[in-house]
């Protein structure tokens, strides 16, 4: 089986308040169910809910109560977004149905508990596709939390042991520059703890689950449980299915 984690930045505009890449996400989905493979699918919550987010800083718990509007908000706009993929997940033949983390998780100070996963193995185990995506948790020692795409990807690789963790995302790999602003930029293909502090960590732009910096780290986390998790360019037509099908593409693969 193999986990993966369609990006944010590949399924929304995020520079766009609820701005859903329809065509993007169509492809992406079409090209997942091509490839043949056993999956199970994870989203960030792109533009969805990273706005709010960051506008009423969420991240940090409750502050204020004028953030529990927003903190509702944020739930049903990732809840709209998880809507979408799953309805073009459906349109390609992939059984899936949204599951939304804030209903069956909590956080404690930031950390994902994951006391009881048997309504997601369940699912699992009779051929139905649990999608978790980014969402607001609550969260025991700060009110609330956001629960990040990668960590409930995290948390997923724990209860499942995929064979294969891939990444969706809008560029080639990790780079040592920014690449969209950087030409000198160079592709680093293989990326382990030990590199992890030479890394510039302003690869691309820092958002509200903690930035490229933050997506290596969940990254190697995952990676001592299943080995090995590849970023790849979701916005190129065919590279996922390439890679998927076990062809050499640009990427970048993270190991512990």
């Amino acid at each position: 089986m193999i986990l993966i984690k369609l990006g944010g930045s590949v399924i929304t505009d995020k520079s766009e308040y609820k701005k859903f890449n329809r065509e993007q996400t169509a492809r992406l989905c079409a090209e997942i169910a091509a490839s043949g493979k056993g999956v199970l699918v994870v989203h960030g919550a792109g533009s969805y809910g990273h706005v709010l987010s960051k506008q009423y800083q969420l991240q940090h718990g409750l502050q204020d109560f004028r953030q529990i509007p927003a903190v509702a908000q944020v739930q049903h706009d990732v809840r709209e977004l998880s809507l979408n993929v799953v309805e073009e997940m459906i349109k390609v033949g992939m059984p899936a149905v949204s599951v939304p983390p804030g209903s069956c998780f909590v956080m404690d100070n930031g950390r994902l508990i994951v006391d009881n996963p048997e309504s997601i193995k369940a699912l699992a185990h009779i051929g139905v596709m649990p999608v978790l995506f980014g969402d607001v948790v609550a969260d025991r020692s700060k009110g609330f939390g956001i629960c990040s795409g990668d960590q409930a990807m995290e948390a997923l690789a724990k209860i499942f042991k995929p064979d294969r963790i891939v990444f969706v995302s809008d560029v080639d790999g990790l780079y040592t520059a920014d690449p969209k602003k950087a030409e000198n930029a160079k592709l680093i293909p293989d990326v382990d703890g030990k590199m992890l502090d030479k890394l510039d960590s302003e690869l691309t732009v820092a958002d509200v689950t903690g930035g490229i910096r933050g997506k290596v780290d969940e990254m190697l986390k995952i990676c001592g449980d299943s080995g090995e998790c590849i970023l790849v360019n979701g916005t190129v037509p065919g590279r996922l299915l390439s890679l998927l099908k076990g062809e050499d593409v640009p990427c970048t693969k993270v190991r512990p």
